[in-house]
């Protein structure tokens, strides 16, 4: 019977869809008319949407042409993605209301503001952000979003009339340009002009990396918070400049589901989420049902989904005064498919997106004053709650690393200060220019607490994303969180670098310490230019200074280029890196001389980075991103499945980031095997490790808990192992800075984000064991005391000699989101000095 069933399924999968035939009205309200002088979607597009995917250029046309037609709507461009497609935010509001517009906002920000009692909510109309397809192959939401801005600005009628006197709408229809386009054009070039339902075709199982991710393959809808991306600066960028009352955010998810709505699972909202937060989701939701219920579609609420990290789109407005919502469609993954719930379409789930898009806005104006009323409460009790000191965060020997952490406070509107004077707090040192000041008193009060905070005891064990992302921790940044504001300087309006000293010119060498976040790019480019250095292992002093481990040394006699030019090019390379070179005058130290064997000569690093069927996407990303953004070091992308064909002979090092499923095989772990014994390096982060002992790279001993599911009945099965998942948290390692893995951290410890189970027991060998995981290593998040009692002192890395070469490996991931800068130097470390381990 199961076989039978199977055939039976398989059969329909070949059935025909037509499309053809579908019409505008399909997804339009009944009896309303439309502004003939409009135009239409498929005027502009040359067809319905629904019948083919809308790439990314077309919408911004249709956008524009929309625009221009309408006084209701008016469009900016808010910058650029990486692959310099344009940021659009189109603003639909009545005429009346665009032009009184900027009053609008002033009232708005006002409503956060210490004199919010003054703001009139009685006729001041709601602003509501509706965002969509921020996951790229999540695609309904952007092409609901075309028949959604059509009816707001062609409907007629007093419905409609008093809908937009009441609402502002910050209208973004594409929240992930790259990735759109990228899915529209896999989605397109594989339909068929009788389109297969059945799962299996070629049309619903993209090639890796898919479309889900922006151009570095970055989830962006994790992106809210930390703002490294440029798609979201420019969505931030207009959320603080009207803190909106709702913001949607409109996802996918298997093409088996049906519709969700918040509110999600209770118990894994944040806690510093009002709970009158949850009310309000709970009451808009009924608005969603109702609309849900008129058009037969199938829903569900309070489910897989939480509103704990608020690095999320839905759960970023929650800490902001709003209320965020998201919505997840059953995706049909292209044009129709074959589901639990029959037959899936493209225009269905574009119809559900849409309807949802309208019940937000009819929510949104019933609840006007509520929800005005809700943001004024929100500020000024978090301004009554907020204590009186400050946070204080920085590095005595890292400005750039602060630096970065303070701008992201910027993008987010929160007040930092200068530090008045040197501070010393806590045992740690912050110098003036080195270090910022927080005061918790301020409008973002409760931000800054989410940003700041170090949080171990949970109402739930189970997380939909991480459970812990505290700033100063993943910056490797020294801070406390409560210094008295009498240390505050001048408040910061204009942020910049710390500039570099002089280079002060030599005939002898010049010294470059390795602590500044940049000095890895200062090092590339001093290398690219054929100039020789040494890397000096053990600490020393010289004319008056202290140089630490991993000093650069950049001797002047018997290099490629004259002193002259050696000078010229060190100048220009402190000043765009932020960083101290020093020109000496001798090579006799209080410690190691600058002739010394323990200076080893570096080598330019030639770098592979593994990519492609089986590869995550987002690790393999991150190193990407990391390589050619931050460090402007240039990286090949290596595919997996080309192995047996790659020349890998051009590379010094390799990096395997995790993976999926199992991606190389025996005869791949082979031809790396050689190429290491002839000197290369293979860096291997996460499961690599499995692989790593499976083929003999390297001894690997696993601590393993016991996860004995005893008295749990069937219903509680599923959270008690998913209990055991370190969905990503913070531990406490302790560091051995004499190991040139750890150079350029001045402290002896080092906080790591961990979000796997991978736990490998130390070495017998002390010195084999340069960072190992404390006692009690938990700093923030959740880990089930299994889990901890296993992670306590077993280690994150271990490297390997294997012939000439070196196969190095990390647990955890130092590159994480691209916010984790405090362990991106790890990487930088097994990079540049592999052979100095």
């Amino acid at each position: 019977m199961k076989h039978l069933f199977t055939f039976f399924f398989a059969l329909i999968g070949l059935v025909s869809f037509a499309q053809n035939d579908i019409s505008l009205e399909y997804y339009l309200p009944k009896n309303v008319t439309y502004n003939s002088q409009i135009p239409t979607p498929q005027s502009v597009l040359g067809f319905v949407p629904g019948k083919w995917h809308v790439s990314h250029d077309k919408l911004v046309n249709y956008m524009k042409v929309l625009a221009k037609a309408s006084p209701r709507v008016t469009i900016e461009n808010r910058g650029r993605t990486f692959e310099d497609r344009p940021i659009l935010l189109l603003t639909i509001t009545s005429e009346k209301n665009h032009q009184n517009l900027e009053q609008i906002r002033k009232q708005h920000i006002q409503l956060t503001e210490s004199n919010s009692g003054a703001v009139n909510t009685e006729t001041l109309p709601a602003v509501v952000y509706q965002g969509f397809s921020i996951h790229g192959n999540e695609p309904s939401g952007a092409n609901a979003g075309l028949v959604a801005a059509y009816h707001l600005a062609a409907a007629q009628g007093p419905e409609i009339d008093k809908l937009l006197d009441s609402v502002v709408i910050l209208f973004d229809p594409s929240l992930n340009p790259d990735g759109l386009q990228r899915f529209a054009y896999w989605a397109n070039t594989n339909k068929s002009k009788n389109i297969s339902s059945d799962p299996q075709d070629r049309e619903y199982s993209e090639v890796w990396p898919g479309g889900r991710t922006n151009h570095y393959w970055f989830d962006m809808n994790r992106d809210w918070l930390p703002v490294q991306l440029p798609e979201s600066r420019a969505r931030i960028k207009t959320f603080h400049q009207w803190y909106p009352n709702i913001l949607t955010d409109h996802h996918e998810m298997g093409s088996n589901s049906t519709f969700f709505f918040q509110p999600g699972i209770q118990s894994r909202t944040h806690p510093l989420t009002p709970k009158l937060n949850q009310q309000l989701t709970k009451k808009i939701a009924n608005y969603h049902a109702k609309a849900l219920d008129n058009i037969g579609s199938l829903y569900y609420t309070e489910e897989n989904f939480d509103d704990f990290y608020y690095g999320k789109g839905s759960t970023f407005p929650d800490i902001n005064g709003g209320i965020g919502i998201l919505f997840e469609q059953g995706s049909s993954r292209g044009h129709a498919q074959q589901t639990d719930n029959g037959l899936l379409t493209f225009p269905f789930t574009i119809r559900n997106q849409f309807t949802a898009t309208l019940s937000t806005l009819e929510a949104a104006k019933s609840m006007r004053k509520e929800l005005l009323e809700y943001k004024r409460n929100f500020y000024g009790n978090a301004r009554n709650e907020a204590p009186k000191d400050a946070y204080i965060f920085g590095s005595e020997k890292d400005a750039a690393s602060a630096y970065h952490l303070a701008e992201i406070l910027k993008r987010h509107h929160i007040d930092i200060h200068e530090l008045k004077q040197n501070l010393k707090s806590g045992g740690k040192t912050y110098k003036k220019e080195y270090s910022y000041v927080v005061p918790k008193n301020q409008r973002q009060s409760r931000l800054i607490k989410a940003i700041f905070e170090k949080r171990t005891k949970f109402q739930d064990s189970l997380f939909y994303d991480i459970s812990a992302w505290t700033f100063p921790l993943a910056f490797n940044l020294d801070y406390s969180d409560n210094v008295s504001t009498a240390n505050l300087g001048n408040k910061i309006t204009d942020l910049s670098h710390r500039k570099a000293n002089t280079v002060t010119k030599s005939s002898y060498g010049y010294l470059m310490e390795w602590h500044e976040y940049y000095s890895p790019k200062a090092l590339y480019q001093i290398l690219k230019k054929g100039l020789r250095a040494k890397v000096g292992m053990k600490p020393f002093s010289l004319e008056n200074k202290s140089y630490d481990y991993g000093t650069i040394l950049i001797p002047i006699q018997n290099q490629r280029l004259s002193a002259e030019k050696i000078h010229t090019l060190l100048q220009k390379v402190a000043q765009q890196n932020h960083i101290d070179i020093t020109g000496v005058s001798t090579g006799l130290t209080d410690g190691i001389d600058l002739g010394s064997s323990q200076f080893r000569t570096l080598r330019m690093p030639k770098i592979g980075l593994f990519t492609g069927s089986g590869i995550t996407p987002y690790d393999s990303g991150e190193v990407w991103h990391l390589m050619d953004q931050r460090y402007d070091i240039p990286i090949t992308k290596l595919k997996t499945d080309n192995l047996s064909r790659t020349n890998l002979s051009r590379y010094t090092h390799i990096v395997l980031p995790n993976s999926w499923r199992q991606t190389l095989n025996k005869d791949s772990a082979e031809k790396l095997k050689s190429w290491i014994r002839n000197g290369g390096t293979l860096i291997g982060y996460r499961n690599a490790a499995q692989f790593f002992k499976n083929n003999e790279f390297m001894k690997i001993e696993f601590a393993k808990p016991k996860n004995d599911a005893k008295n749990i009945t069937f219903e509680q099965k599923q959270d008690f192992f998913g209990a055991q998942v370190i969905g990503g948290a913070i531990f406490e390692a302790n560091i051995d800075r004499s190991h040139p893995i750890n150079f350029g951290y001045k402290n002896d410890k080092i906080s790591l984000f961990r979000n796997t189970t991978f736990f490998i027991k130390p070495d017998k060998q002390s010195y084999n064991n340069p960072i190992q995981y404390t006692k009690k290593p938990l700093l923030s998040g959740y880990i089930s005391k299994k889990n901890l009692d296993s992670l306590s002192g077993t280690v994150p890395f271990r490297k390997n000699d294997l012939g000439k070469g070196n196969v190095i490996l990390f647990t955890d991931n130092t590159n994480f989101r691209a916010f984790w800068y405090g362990t991106n130097k790890l990487l930088m470390n097994a990079i540049f000095f592999s052979n100095e381990m």
